[in-house]
């Protein structure tokens, strides 16, 4: 079974002023703005990094509660921020680096097993294999 899902971009114009809106298919995102002001100055708006960022953190925190739950877990919460480096490489950009950080509420689980099974999250959810970027970890686990 194959699942497709998509986004949508339009864009005006050359790099520094033009401008452009990210749509997707859910809505979630309804030509949301986007350009150089957003991506590179700070400006309102989105930018791909952060879009890279959120879907990152939803896609590790769904497959962290998977794998849990196949091993008898539930946890209370879990609460993962993704943060997403832009570099300037070989005469351009290029998203280097990842740093996950998780806080994850579950009484009852010994640490070893946490430590296991969170790295394997890490390693496995789509979105992290997806990506060439160097990723890291960091998380708490509270009981």
């Amino acid at each position: 079974m194959t699942i497709h899902k998509h986004g949508q971009a339009h864009w005006e114009g050359d790099i520094k002023q033009g401008k452009g809106t990210i749509s997707t298919e859910s809505g979630a995102l309804s030509e949301q703005p986007y350009g150089f002001n957003t991506r590179f100055e700070g400006k309102a708006g989105t930018n791909p990094e952060e879009l890279i960022g959120a879907a990152h953190s939803a896609c590790f925190s769904m497959a962290l509660s998977l794998m849990l739950g196949e091993k008898g877990y539930v946890p209370q919460s879990i609460d993962t921020k993704a943060d997403v480096s832009l570099d300037k490489v070989d005469g351009g950009y290029g998203i280097t680096k990842i740093a996950l950080d998780s806080s994850v509420v579950l009484p009852g689980i010994d640490k070893q097993e946490f430590d296991a099974i969170i790295k394997q999250a890490k390693e496995n959810c789509p979105v992290s294999k997806v990506l060439k970027a160097e990723i890291t970890l960091n998380y708490q686990l509270k009981n």
